[in-house]
């Protein structure tokens, strides 16, 4: 029986290029989105030329009933979530002075909370096949690369490498918790608003003189998950080029 993935935040670059990579290699998928819905019913028709079951399912991650619901059509349909990515996020830069604490709570329910909820609500099915894996999305924001106008940001995920370590040891031995985090990778969103010169900027940071595919991402989103990583629990693996430093 194949394995099931859901996938929050699924219908964006980074979640997208992971649902299409894990098709590829015959999982069944779960595309989880929020605002995003045409975008996931294409993805779906994708996915599903690969001749694996594929669904969507609409649910704001930050809100614990939405998430039960999610998990709820998840079990009926494919048979119960096997492996989770935490993928869901939002960020809004801005001047530090313009944000207020609604705005910093919204980033931390979605990014952390969110990945929370998702945690509790597919553990139970996880448990009782003794078997799990959980991959959340983190960033190198939150360890050593910060961005003032992105402190709220650099916080929820900070927060979200700190739960991946906690969530590790409530759920070992049978679930693996592992997160991986990205640097600056080319994403229509990542590259959206910014000019050249900051492009250029940020790219000398980076030892291999690019920035990341969502590609490149995916591909170790595949190899945690798989047989060869089974070893591998409760770390954080960067993903970044070599990335230096700090604004």
């Amino acid at each position: 029986m194949r394995k099931v993935v859901l996938i929050t935040g699924g219908a964006g670059g980074i979640g997208s290029a992971i649902a299409l990579e894990l098709a590829k290699e015959g999982y069944d998928i779960a595309i989880n989105y929020l605002h995003s819905e045409g975008r996931a019913l294409e993805l779906k028709k994708i996915i599903e030329g690969y001749g694996v079951n594929c669904m969507t399912v609409k649910a704001d991650v930050s809100k614990e009933e939405e998430v039960a619901e999610m998990t709820r059509k998840i079990d009926e349909e494919l048979g119960g979530v096997d492996i989770l990515v935490n993928n869901a996020a939002i960020d809004e830069p801005d001047l530090f002075y313009r944000k207020d604490a609604e705005q910093f709570r919204r980033i931390l329910d979605v990014n952390v909370v969110g990945a929370y909820n998702c945690a509790r609500a597919v553990y139970p099915h996880m448990k009782e096949k003794e078997y799990g894996r959980i991959v959340n999305i983190s960033s190198t924001n939150g360890i050593n690369t910060y961005y003032p106008m992105c402190f709220d940001y650099d916080a929820s995920k900070a927060a979200l490498n700190s739960l991946t370590h906690d969530l590790a040891v409530q759920f070992a031995p049978y679930v693996h918790v592992n997160a991986v985090a990205p640097g600056f990778i080319g994403t229509e969103k990542e590259l959206d608003g910014y000019d050249e010169a900051f492009l250029k900027q940020e790219t000398e940071k980076i030892l291999m003189q690019r920035y990341g595919k969502p590609e490149e991402v995916a591909h170790l989103v595949r190899f945690l998950i798989g047989e060869d990583a089974d070893y591998i629990n409760n770390t954080i693996i960067r993903i970044d080029g070599g990335q230096m430093g700090s604004c």
